[in-house]
């Protein structure tokens, strides 16, 4: 009330044509906070009932659950805020929310989201899946990169790394709302990145953390020094108000925590799974997407063109079908790192980078468990120094360990509560009961859908009295996207041949050719084929008929070229000395010749034979050509002798 008497005393006093002087963090302030005052009754209808609320079906694309339309209006109404929830609780569908909900109230259009690099991608999809708002992600050289924070993109997405080489870029560009998402990255508020992110200025902030606190009370202040760097006031005031220590500066522990949860309450929100467990539901899924290095790219591209090569085959033999199988899991296993492929450690793979960063945030709870399923063991091997950096205890079930030992391990992560994860291949998707577990990631997508929901199983069965959380890893522009889709639509697997997991032991060519190709199809994104052009028809079959016609010219030419080659060299070999060919040799050779001629429908014969590679053309091509020189020079030769 005193604040807005205050404003409308200055715009008097202004209209008065006196002259009002105000500082500019003395306006910072007072902007935010007529603001707060502008959007209290809003968030107080929002936040008294908001199971009830209209704006949970209206604000976004998507139904809101209560406490995350909760979660938006508090950090729209706070205008700066940290939004803490846990792992999994949807702090990036908020984010969205919060920026929506201030394009209504408040009139933003530009908003700076910073994440980290692996996330970019997911920030895309989700804003589209959302919002539909324009996204800009920030990508190329510097020059691009500038002209991308210049222009007209409701949504910039950009990584911190960035923010470090592109800042007095990203300072001249003017934006209303800036977003951190995994804000534990400025937590040491002594290291550069830290500086230069608070050094970004907008009327509204909103970080998103699931580790406001990771080690040290300075992690959280360094946190919210980036929403209001007076709330906190100085750090050494800071640290000697909550921090204690021994004479030698030894941190013994922290004290005054009531009112430092006093300070923070009007900026800082934060839930757990298990204070909103009445409201989630049993089973949620996230759609992980990472983008590819460059390497990965390059290997899956080859293992595609392989792809392609077959698939444009009319006929497909068993030995096609297995080049075609292993291609594809070549291209699958890229996708996850180049060092499944190559066998070249460390490799190159931003899904475990991305599988690194969610590892060390869903260990950070303390009563997190987690499943991730692989289908190969070299890709576990990778996933355990994750695990060990994120000093996460775990168990590891595959194919090597005996029958008898896996109840050991099975109870190790059920009754053990150090005991974080469980590491297995597809070894581990059926018969186990592993309700322990509340956290399942699929590390790339099986090709049977029914496979990926026996996975899930295993922690999503009756006994299970928590949600479960499922995240399955994407790398984006490769056959994971489209093999997602076609999971998606819970197309069966007819062409089993594909499934590495499966158990066929013959293939039936006739009847299954089709359908493999279809699904394959499918994986490949060929669009579908519209209603074909009668006119391009006919062109198309006219020339059909004319090269077929040349064909059967040519190869009528070189068949008399061929006798008339090998009558020549009967005629030419030397005769003195040399013994006359045997009768069963000749007959022997033209048996053997016979078993290559076919007979057409026009009753000409046809010598057909397989030659190793364009090289043997060129080369029987070079050889006949002599031979007609040899004979033509020969001819000339009797000739200037008659």
């Amino acid at each position: 009330g005193d604040l807005v008497e205050l404003f409308e005393a200055v715009r008097a006093l202004s209209r008065l044509g006196e002259d009002v002087l105000v500082y500019p963090d003395a306006e910072e302030f007072l902007a935010q906070a007529l603001h707060s005052h502008r959007m209290s009754a809003l968030v107080a209808e929002i936040r008294r009932d908001p199971s009830a609320h209209s704006l949970r079906r209206d604000l976004l694309k998507a139904d809101l659950l209560p406490y995350q339309l909760d979660g938006i209006a508090f950090a729209a109404g706070a205008g700066r805020a940290v939004l803490a929830d846990e792992m999994g609780l949807g702090k990036t569908i908020q984010g969205v929310g919060v920026a929506e909900l201030l394009a209504r109230q408040s009139g933003i259009a530009r908003v700076l989201v910073v994440c980290p690099a692996s996330l970019k991608s997911q920030w895309r999809a989700e804003i589209g899946r959302f919002c539909g708002r324009e996204v800009q992600l920030v990508s190329g050289k510097s020059a691009e990169r500038n002209a991308q924070y210049m222009g007209g993109a409701f949504f910039t997405v950009c990584n911190y790394e960035q923010v470090l080489r592109d800042f007095l870029d990203i300072e001249r560009s003017k934006w209303d709302l800036i977003i951190l998402d995994e804000a534990q990255r400025i937590k040491n508020w002594e290291a550069k990145t830290s500086r230069i992110i608070k050094g970004l200025r907008s009327p509204f902030a909103l970080v998103l953390t699931g580790t406001p606190l990771e080690n040290r009370l300075d992690d959280l202040y360094s946190v919210v020094e980036f929403i209001d760097p007076m709330r906190l006031g100085p750090a050494y005031r800071f640290i000697n108000r909550h921090r204690v220590a021994s004479e030698t500066g030894k941190v013994l522990g922290y004290k005054n925590l009531d009112a430092l949860r006093a300070h923070l309450k009007p900026v800082l929100l934060r839930r757990t799974r298990a204070s909103v467990a009445q409201e989630l539901p049993r089973r949620t899924t996230d759609i992980v997407r990472v983008t590819p290095t460059d390497e990965q790219l390059q290997l899956h591209g080859a293992q595609m063109q392989v792809v392609q090569t077959i698939t444009r085959k009319a006929f497909l033999t068993e030995m096609d079908l297995l080049r075609l199988q292993k291609a594809l899991l070549l291209a699958r296993m890229s996708a996850n790192s180049t060092a499944l492929v190559d066998k070249q450690l460390p490799g190159y793979s931003t899904k475990l980078e991305r599988v690194g960063e969610l590892l060390e945030s869903l260990c950070a709870e303390p009563a997190r468990k987690i499943i991730l399923f692989s289908e190969w063991t070299s890709m576990l091997d990778l996933i355990e120094p994750l695990l060990k950096r994120a000093k996460a205890a775990f168990v590891r079930l595959d194919g090597s360990v005996p029958q008898k030992h896996r109840s050991r391990l099975v109870a190790a992560f059920q009754s053990d509560a150090k005991c974080r994860a469980f590491l297995t291949t597809n070894a581990g998707s059926t018969g186990l009961n592993l309700q322990a577990a509340d956290t399942v990631i699929n590390l790339e997508l099986p090709w049977n859908p029914a496979l990926l929901e026996q996975r899930i199983a295993r922690a999503h069965r009756m006994g299970q009295k928590r949600p479960v959380q499922v995240y399955l890893m994407i790398t984006e522009n490769t056959i994971e996207e489209n093999l997602l889709a076609t999971l998606s639509a819970k197309h069966e697997l007819a062409a089993a041949v594909l499934d590495p997991d499966s158990e066929l032991r013959e293939v039936q060519l006739a009847s299954g050719i089709e359908e493999l190709k279809r699904r394959l199809e499918a994986l490949l994104g060929a669009k579908p084929e519209g209603s074909p052009d009668v006119s391009m028809q006919r062109r198309a079959e006219a020339d059909a008929l004319a090269l077929a016609q040349r064909k059967e010219r040519v190869s009528e030419a070189g068949g008399q070229l061929l006798a008339a080659a090998f009558s020549f060299l009967g005629e030419i070999l030397p005769a003195g000395g040399s013994a006359a060919p045997a009768p069963q040799a000749v007959a022997a050779l033209r048996a053997g010749l016979a078993e290559c001629v076919e007979t057409a429908e026009d009753g000409k014969l046809r010598l057909a034979v397989t030659l190793p590679g364009m090289q043997s053309l060129d080369a029987l091509a070079a050889a006949l050509a002599k031979l007609m020189a040899a004979r033509e020079s020969g001819i000339g030769g009797e000739a200037g002798a008659a």
